[in-house]
Parts: C-alpha cells; sequence; structure tokens
C-alpha cells in the first residue's frame, strides 16, 4: 500500500501525468490500487483521541472561513462533524466495525443467482469528501454455502462507509463476498450519483455512474444479460 502511494506522488512530483497537474485532472480517478489507502499508523489513536482532535481542527477551519464559533448554532459543529466522521459515516475504516458473518449449509440445494437488489447506500467522495448516493446490486452462486440476506447489505454498508471511488467500492464489496463464500461467482452493479459532480464543478445533476464486477460464471454474455434483466 505504502508503495502504491510513494509510486502515485513520484509520478506527480515528476510531472509525468502527460504533462498534467492536480488542478487539470480535477475529478478524474487515479489508479491506488484495491484497498483504502491507509497509513501504517491508522489506528494508533483511540477514537475518543480521534474526535478531539478533528473537533479541533475542524474549528480551526471554521474560524478561518469567518464564522462565528461563540453563536448558539455554532460552538457545537466541530464535535458534531468529528462524531459524524468517526462513529457513522467514515465507520468503515476501522475493522473492529466489519460486520460478523456467518454462513449456513445451502440445505434447499438451490444453485441458481441469489439476488439482493437495490441496497441504498451513502459513502463519500474521497477527491471532495462530498455524498455519493447510490444503490449496489450484489449477487452470488452458492459454492454450498449461503449468507444471511442482511449481511449482504451490512457488507456494502461497510465498504461504503470510506472515503471511496465508486470503481473501488466495487472491487471491494466484490472480492471480500468472494473470500467470504468461497466462490468466484460474485457480481456487483452500483449505480451512484456524485455531488462532487452535481453540487460543484460540472454541476450536472442529470448523470449516474455504473461500475460493474463480474466473477466466475456471471462472466459471460448469457449471464450478464440474465442479471440485469433481473435488476432491471
Amino acid at each position: 500500500m505504502k508503495h502504491q502511494e510513494t509510486l502515485l506522488n513520484t509520478l506527480i512530483n515528476k510531472n509525468s501525468l502527460n504533462d498534467f497537474s492536480i488542478e487539470d485532472i480535477g475529478d478524474d480517478h487515479l489508479y491506488t490500487g484495491i484497498d483504502t489507502p491507509l497509513k501504517n499508523d491508522a489506528f494508533s489513536l483511540s477514537d475518543n483521541e480521534k474526535k478531539e482532535k478533528i473537533a479541533s481542527l475542524f474549528s480551526q477551519i471554521m474560524d478561518v472561513m469567518g464564522l462565528d464559533l461563540t453563536d448558539d448554532s455554532l460552538n457545537g459543529t466541530p464535535k458534531r462533524v468529528a462524531k459524524m466522521y468517526i462513529d457513522e459515516i467514515f465507520s468503515g475504516l476501522n475493522p473492529k466495525n466489519k460486520p460478523k458473518i456467518a454462513l449456513f449449509e445451502n440445505k434447499y440445494r438451490y444453485n441458481q443467482m441469489l439476488i439482493e437488489k437495490d441496497i441504498q447506500f451513502y459513502s463519500n467522495c474521497e477527491h471532495h469528501f462530498v455524498p455519493i448516493i447510490g444503490k449496489a446490486h450484489v449477487a452470488y452462486v452458492s459454492s454450498g454455502k449461503v449468507i444471511g440476506l442482511s449481511k449482504l447489505n451490512r457488507i456494502v454498508q461497510y465498504y461504503a462507509k470510506r472515503p471511496q471511488v465508486q470503481e473501488r467500492l466495487t472491487n471491494q464489496i466484490a472480492t471480500d463476498l468472494q473470500a467470504i463464500l468461497n466462490t468466484k461467482n460474485v457480481a456487483v452493479i452500483i449505480d451512484a450519483k456524485h455531488l462532487c459532480v452535481s453540487s460543484r464543478g460540472v454541476k450536472d445533476d442529470s448523470s449516474s455512474t455504473i461500475t460493474c464486477f463480474y466473477g466466475g460464471v456471471f462472466n459471460t454474455k448469457e449471464k450478464i444479460v440474465e442479471l440485469q434483466n433481473y435488476i432491471k
């Protein structure tokens, strides 16, 4: 992970991204791998220590912006933001919050695709820290074990609650489910709106982004068509 970060920084510092600057790249997604870029000491501070530091730093941001922190409506905002970051919208950064998964024998001998569609999620763009709002469709074919339906939702939510890019989110959900279910036969489709596109920048509120992962038996034209027909 650190090697990938170093490589990316080297490319940028050497101005070898086709002579484009960070400003020129803008909202474009740079490849840094399937893992969320975390420091080696990401969990050296407790959650409470992180909240204290975030609250202090966010107070400084608000002060620089010219906001009056003595105002009754604003003086609790730094602590509220800190709590929201650690306990809610970025809680998926901490492995301790990963949902515990129990598998069950496929006693029904159901050997066709199972689909959990329209899983609503809220994530945040790692480039501007503004929301990504979308739906995930998850499918798998059992290799002998099945997973509780609610756990499919929880896995989506766990990986969504991080600063994300949609491509990474799609791959993280899919590869984790492949490992949990011990099968390559997993598919994930995500359809999402990015507020970094709709509320700023180009300000396009009509478009959405679709990303897909097709593993095992799903990586055929016939299965892709079948799956897409089910989720329409």
